[in-house]
């Protein structure tokens, strides 16, 4: 089964509290979603592998460690998956980026795809896919599964600022091989299927929509 991380540095929960209130503007809303992002990329790669190096400093030789292995891919999940991209790359700027759209059918209610593009070679790399919120789990479930199927990605995470129980449950029951990293697990969904007390709709708020 995946693990569920719940990643509750005192820094991620402080953001995260400005991020939740109804006041936060269109300007501090998106900066704290990237910031945000980053710290939360800390904890999501810290278990990529290194290995020893020799370098030379200004005064000797030094036995030190660099990343080794597979490089990485972030895959935001559009359109809210975008204003976590930057803030990550901050971190990991040799990284690559995907894209991937969804859409609900209104009257099948699954997530189809409209838009897709990938690095040629993110099969062979670690992917993280991003959107700030896990909901009912439908459309994160539908990218890993459409990422796995394509482009035969096998080393995929999830990461979200704020998650729901069933959203957490679909995915683990859908991709048990797939570990989710998220700074908040929130109440529940409501009847319009919006976390409770989430913070409305990530999309509109990042990008000034509502």
């Amino acid at each position: 089964m995946s693990k569920l991380h719940i990643i509750d540095h005192p820094l991620i929960l402080h953001k995260l509290s400005i991020i939740r209130d109804k006041n936060t503007g269109v300007k501090e809303f998106r900066e704290l979603v990237s910031e945000v992002a980053s710290l939360m990329c800390y904890e999501a790669t810290r278990d990529l592998e290194t290995e020893e190096v020799e370098v030379e400093t200004p005064v000797a030789t030094a036995k030190v460690r660099q990343l080794a292995g597979k490089k990485l891919a972030i895959v935001p999940v559009l359109r809210a998956g975008l204003g976590m991209v930057d803030g990550m790359l901050q971190l990991i700027p040799s990284a690559k980026v995907g894209h991937i759209g969804l859409y609900r059918d209104p009257e099948t209610l699954e997530p189809v795809e409209y838009y897709c593009k990938m690095p040629n070679d993110i099969a062979s790399r670690n992917v993280i896919i991003v959107d700030p919120m896990l909901a009912t789990g439908g459309s994160a479930s539908a990218a890993i599964s459409f990422i796995k199927s394509r482009y035969g990605c096998k080393n995929i995470k999830l990461m979200n600022l704020i998650a729901a129980p069933e959203g957490v449950e679909r995915v683990q029951a859908d991709h048990p091989d797939v570990d989710i990293y998220t700074a908040a697990l929130d109440e529940r969904l409501n009847d319009h299927g919006y976390i409770v007390p989430g913070l409305g709709d990530a999309g509109d708020r990042i990008f000034g929509t509502k």
